[in-house]
């Protein structure tokens, strides 16, 4: 059996989320997703929807076969744990390739990493949900 991780921060589900768990799942034959903590969200503005909550909306998700909440103190402790062979990062997450295969290398696992590319749709990130409903609210 296959296994695939995707991780991400999941606030406020569009489209590219899905997009971007489907086509992780098309690598392997079980889909796990960690969902970030609260607390380890620091490279972009703090989520929206409480952590409880966006795991729940990522477990309902059909591509989705395991989800987590992510580890608050080591991120790869999830990753020990699973063992996946496969490590899937978004269009616009911020971790490199190599730097996570270095990092995986150095901890002695042996996960390959793939970039999934990104959805062409007009709301495919949640800032852009944001600020369309901001847009839209202001308007009279």
């Amino acid at each position: 059996m296959k296994r695939v991780v995707a991780t991400g921060t999941f606030d406020i589900l569009h489209p590219g989320h899905l997009f971007y768990l489907e086509e992780s799942k098309k690598l392997g034959d079980e889909l796990h997703v960690i969902v970030a903590r609260d607390a380890n969200v620091r490279h972009k503005p703090r989520p929206v929807i409480p952590e409880e909550q966006r795991l729940a909306m990522v477990a309902a998700l059909k591509p989705v076969d395991h989800a987590r909440l992510g580890d608050s103190a080591d991120i790869f402790a999830p990753i020990r744990e699973i063992d996946p062979d496969v490590i899937t990062l978004g269009f616009n997450q911020f971790f490199g390739e190599d730097d996570l295969r270095r990092a995986l290398e150095i901890r002695g696992l042996r996960a390959g990493v793939v970039r999934i590319g990104g959805y062409e749709g007009p709301l495919s990130s949640s800032s852009r949900i944001v600020a369309e409903i901001l847009a839209r609210r202001r308007q009279p």
